[in-house]
């Protein structure tokens, strides 16, 4: 258990009762500056001439309530972690007060254990805080030089390098960090990177969970002791323990059945686990990794994902934006793959006709970097010249979309908007929108409309000498 801080932790509850036991639990683990408050309109009065490590506030107060006050805390102390307290089993609650601020969200009857957990991490997070707000004010040309600190990760698109300089922050604490996309949008690459910039001494153990049932899961990942199950003939540790000061890594976690979701709850808030077979409790100073292509939010209303796990998961999260929403950074990502693919099949880097990223930023890549990479990665493979042709492409991209046909995308399901009629169309009213739409998409390049519209470009011409 975290010791003594210089500054002190202050509880806020009109409960007097309740904030005593509080006060006196805290005092016999080793927190001896504890100062509290019944009257939540007296807390902002005392921050004005001491500093605090942390905050508990009950969320519902009279006067000023809860929430209230922790939009002034955020406002006035932006570095000041403060834990909400509640009786109020509301996941639309929890998240408000998530983002106005909030570092955690405790469901009272409180759990000592959560508790004081909750304090030690809230204890840890007040420098990352600092750090924060620092990297805030630097100015931007400082800041777009920490982003050499991931020198993987290609891109020049502003969401993302700020996505990049969130990552600098908080890569050197051990708090577990969510990284959200869609499939292909690079979460391992990210989940590296972070991992790299930690600077942690142990390596990181990467892990797709999709698919494990409970006892493999669990063997999988906390190992067991030995005649647990037939087969188990000596004793096994798991990715666990391999990833000790290190990183551990769990792709597709929003497909964990809800017993697999309680063992990860434990290892990510008491930092312990079980093997199978084993009643006493293994240590574990990992810092775990999570990503998902799952709306987990959703998953959490339909019931088929613990609210307290996802809490602890939502202080650190990273959205990694798709590629259609991305193209300043196709050009980048292509001469990347180009001269990664020829390098691998032991060819000169061939060049590309201009012509090529203007139809990759008409396609919407719904397979993200991952699809662009096999896209270039065959096409290199299958070019003669010394000049990728836009044909191979164009071919590529006519398989994909013909094989997806019969999925719910369509080529206008991208953001760049779908045909709407007001009425139902006559065939050449939709084929001039649709020719109009293929020529703005290809910024009049007729090579391009020609592939997007699925016709030569002879007959395109012909259609456009017809009107």
């Amino acid at each position: 258990m975290a010791a003594d801080s210089q500054l002190p932790i202050v509880l806020v509850d009109d409960n007097k009762t309740s904030m005593e036991c509080q006060k006196q639990i805290l005092l016999s683990k080793g927190f001896s500056n504890v100062v509290t408050f019944d009257d939540s309109c007296l807390v902002l009065q005392f921050l004005d001439g001491q500093d605090a490590a942390v905050v508990v506030l009950d969320l519902k107060m009279p006067n000023l309530s809860g929430q209230d006050l922790l939009k002034q805390l955020v406002a006035k102390h932006p570095t000041l972690p403060v834990i909400i307290q509640t009786a109020e089993h509301q996941l639309e609650t929890a998240i408000d007060c998530m983002r106005l601020g909030a570092c955690d969200y405790l469901l009272k009857p409180l759990d000592l254990r959560k508790l004081l957990a909750s304090i030690s991490r809230a204890l840890e997070l007040r420098p990352l805080n600092e750090e924060v707000l620092n990297l805030k004010r630097l100015p931007p040309v400082a800041l777009a030089e920490r982003c050499d600190e991931f020198p993987y990760i290609v891109t020049r698109d502003l969401a993302m390098r700020e996505l990049l300089r969130y990552a600098t922050v908080i890569a050197p604490t051990r708090q577990p960090v969510l990284i959200l996309g869609e499939t292909g949008v690079g979460k391992e690459l990210f989940a590296r990177a972070l991992h790299q910039a930690s600077a942690r001494s142990g390596p990181l153990v990467a892990v797709n969970v999709a698919g494990l049932d409970d006892n493999m899961f669990c063997d999988t990942l906390f190992g067991h002791k030995k005649g647990t199950f037939t087969g188990a003939m000596t004793d096994r540790e798991g990715l666990v323990h391999r990833a000790a000061k290190g990183t551990l890594f769990l792709d597709e976690i929003g497909e964990l059945s809800e017993s697999a979701q309680i063992r990860l709850l434990r290892l990510i808030q008491e930092q312990e686990y079980y093997r199978l077979g084993s009643d006493t409790p293994s240590k574990s100073d990992a810092r775990v990794i999570i990503a998902t292509n799952r709306d987990l939010k959703t998953a959490v209303s339909r019931g088929t994902f613990r609210r307290d796990l996802y809490y602890r998961l939502f202080a650190h999260q990273i959205n990694i934006p798709p590629l259609r929403s991305r193209q300043h950074d196709l050009p980048l990502l292509l001469n990347s793959f180009v001269s990664y693919a020829a390098q691998s099949l032991g060819k000169p880097a061939p060049s590309y006709p201009q012509e090529l990223i203007t139809l990759l930023c008409c396609h919407p890549f719904p397979g993200n970097v991952r699809e662009l990479q096999a896209m270039v990665f065959e096409a290199v493979a299958r070019n003669v010249s010394d000049k990728l042709k836009l044909e191979l492409f164009k071919e590529i991209i006519r398989r994909e979309r013909l094989e997806s046909q019969s999925g719910e995308e369509n080529c206008f399901s991208s953001p760049s908007g779908a045909l709407v009629f007001s009425r139902f169309p006559t065939l050449k009213e939709a084929e001039d929108v649709l020719i109009a739409k293929a020529l703005e998409l290809a910024k009049s390049n007729q090579g391009v409309a020609a592939s997007l519209l699925g016709i030569s470009r002879p007959a395109l011409n012909r259609r456009l000498q017809s009107k």
